[in-house]
């Protein structure tokens, strides 16, 4: 797939700018009411259709209290800090509806099949780490292994299990729309509909900052955020993974994990899970930070006028922090094995660092589960990611 060039991090593209402009006159001429970011409003349209009964469903009054919470707190973010331009506004009003109908939807799933949210499942394998430290390379190829199971990304974006599965084909549309938007998104992160990928979806459909933070700046609900246990969130994950489990067929099967948000909130995934198995990846913060600025900035750029990459640069310098913190503590707490895999040299040789990894795991590397990798890597090989790299130095001016 050839990818544009990137003239800045916060570059737009001609159907973004296109794309922006339309949704303004759209309000303008009355065409198209502008839809508020209130609660009440977006509750009511997410939820139609649905009885209230779908959404308290097995859930606690608790977890019931922190979605509503949540829900409130960012949007007050939304309306006062991010300062969004029509089309960023017009995405956070989609995103956030569908969140709700999502969470009505599981809830109605789970209320007419209750033992669906606790199937029994192996333990997973997760793999932690900072956003852009080679996470998705270690977690595709750990879920490369035939005998281990990874989440398809049209189950992230969308979690209900339906009959027949259209989700590959509402993911590949999504995708291709938000390939449009934004032309530069495979180079920095490699999607596909069916392709494996990360439980983020799963997060956000909760109300957990790990997606929004990249798209809008939203400083307060962060701060909250952080603030708050994060156990609401891991608890509705854990049913979300029993329920694709037994949707997907793979229950019998270790899940391969991940998601860099995991690295901030450790304590409470490990309490769901407590028998999983860590895999860090890890990479120099100032490559981590250098990435993580190109993404952000890439996401931020369409959707509010006002995106400033120096407040973009403190903030990631500031989470980075903040997660490396949050994962030492966690991991010195732990007493489980834990093992290390590093950027550089999984790029040297990504051969060794898997067959020493599954030896320190006490896994054997079968030439099935080599060969299933060796694919992973031919697929890899042939994306657009390298042109991040080429991005970023251009950036740099090197």
């Amino acid at each position: 797939m050839a990818i544009p060039p990137r003239p800045h991090p916060l570059a737009r593209s001609k159907v973004a700018r296109w794309a922006n402009r339309a949704v303004e006159l759209l309000w303008d001429k009355g065409i198209t009411p502008k839809p508020p970011l209130e609660p009440d409003y977006l509750w009511k349209v997410g939820s139609k259709g649905f009885e209230i009964t779908d959404e308290t469903s097995i859930r606690t009054e608790s977890e019931i209290a922190d979605f509503r919470n949540r829900l409130e707190r960012l949007c007050r973010s939304l309306r006062e800090e991010a300062r969004l331009n029509p089309l960023g506004h017009t995405l956070a009003y989609g995103q956030l509806t569908a969140a709700i109908r999502k969470r009505h939807a599981l809830g109605r799933y789970w209320r007419r099949n209750p033992d669906v949210a606790a199937t029994a499942i192996r333990d997973p394998l997760i793999v932690i780490g900072q956003m852009r430290a080679g996470t998705t390379r270690v977690h595709r190829l750990f879920a490369a292994d035939p005998r281990h199971a990874g989440t398809r990304f049209c189950n992230s974006h969308d979690p209900v299990p339906s009959s027949p599965d259209l989700r590959p084909l509402k993911s590949g549309v999504a995708l291709a729309i938000a390939r449009q938007i934004n032309p530069w998104l495979d180079a920095i992160h490699p999607f596909g509909a069916t392709r494996i990928d990360e439980e983020i979806g799963w997060l956000a459909g909760a109300l957990s900052p790990a997606t929004f933070e990249a798209q809008w700046h939203i400083p307060g609900y962060v701060a909250w955020s952080e603030a708050q246990d994060p156990a609401p969130l891991y608890t509705e994950f854990a049913r979300i993974l029993r329920t694709d489990a037994f949707a997907m067929g793979n229950a019998g099967k270790p899940r391969v994990l991940k998601c860099p948000q995991f690295s901030e909130d450790l304590p409470a995934l490990l309490d769901r899970f407590p028998g999983a198995r860590l895999v860090i990846a890890e990479r120099s913060d100032s490559a981590v930070l250098t990435s993580s600025i190109s993404l952000v900035s890439s996401q931020m750029a369409f959707q509010s006028d006002e995106a400033d990459l120096q407040r973009i640069e403190a903030e990631w310098k500031r989470k980075l922090n903040l997660r490396n913190k949050r994962m030492a503590t966690a991991l010195d707490q732990t007493l489980r094995d834990v093992v290390s895999i590093d950027f550089a040299d999984l790029g040297r040789d990504w051969q060794a660092v898997m067959s020493q990894a599954y030896a320190s795991l006490g896994l054997t590397l079968t030439p099935e589960a080599l060969a299933a990798m060796m694919r992973e890597q031919e697929k890899a090989a042939k994306g657009a990611h390298s042109s991040h790299r080429t991005h970023i130095l251009e950036f740099q001016g090197t």
